[in-house]
């Protein structure tokens, strides 16, 4: 399973990063042949631009949304009018996965009326508990967040990813985090400042949690423009003492088989 930081940026998109999408990709066999299957979790601002640097858009699976704040979402608008006016013609329907009223929500972002919507062009499901898509194994948690939100374990070739989405603390947190290869976390706030609850993690927080749930290797990511990326990275390296990194766009990572 090979990870592909699309867009890292926290809260909006940086000079260096769109904001949220991560790409997975692995072989699996369908029964009739062995192909790669390619899907994203998340798309948020500017990400679906920096895609195409690194695949076909038309060539993904599926679409992970883990909620549905513009950082994480915005971009399914783009991708909607790519697959409805490309010129080899109306691509077929594929999967996204999202909290309720995904669908509703992305209408009115784009100003469709709710029926049909994007409907003709992507599936919408409702996390509602573990799922398969092709070689991926996956599981939504309820996060904590100020809206509906889910943080992802996702396991193919033998290995398993967590990642956080945008959460407090909590213990679903934990849940994601539990024994993974990789734990893609997100650090958008300092420690020691006067902190909002249940909106986002610190650098100490990603560590912390790393640590106590026993998570192989960890990447800080979504650290908005405004913060000093090295603050993150100096607060989780105090209390995790496991391979650690920033995300960056661009980035990738082999976990399982093919590691």
């Amino acid at each position: 399973m090979k990870l592909t930081v699309v867009g890292c940026s926290g809260s909006y998109p940086g000079p260096d990063s769109p904001a949220s999408c991560y790409l997975l990709e692995a072989e699996h066999s369908d029964g009739r042949e062995v192909r790669t299957w390619r899907i994203l979790l998340d798309l948020g601002s500017g990400a679906l631009g920096a895609l195409q640097t690194y695949v076909d858009p038309l060539s993904i699976d599926a679409v992970l949304l883990t909620h549905l704040h513009a950082d994480h979402c915005l971009d399914l608008a783009g991708y909607y009018v790519l697959r409805k006016y490309h010129p080899n013609g109306h691509q077929p329907r594929i999967p996204v996965w999202g909290p309720p009223d995904t669908a509703n929500r992305m209408a009115r972002a784009y100003d469709l009326d709710e029926t049909p919507g994007m409907h003709e062009e992507f599936d919408f499901q409702i996390w509602s508990g573990p799922l398969q898509i092709g070689p991926y194994a996956i599981d939504p948690i309820l996060v904590d967040h100020p809206v509906d939100a889910f943080g992802l374990r996702i396991s193919a070739d033998g290995a398993t990813l967590g990642y956080s989405g945008d959460t407090g603390p909590c213990p679903g947190l934990d849940r994601v985090a539990e024994d993974v290869d990789l734990l893609l976390a997100e650090a958008s706030f300092r420690a020691g400042d006067d902190n909002p609850t249940s909106l986002h993690l610190t650098g100490t927080d990603c560590g912390d949690v790393a640590s106590r749930v026993g998570a192989r290797r960890l990447v800080l990511t979504h650290i908005p423009p405004w913060f000093d990326k090295a603050d993150a990275l100096a607060e989780a390296k105090a209390v995790y003492d496991g391979p650690l990194e920033l995300a960056r766009a661009g980035a990738t990572y082999e976990l399982g088989s093919s590691s």
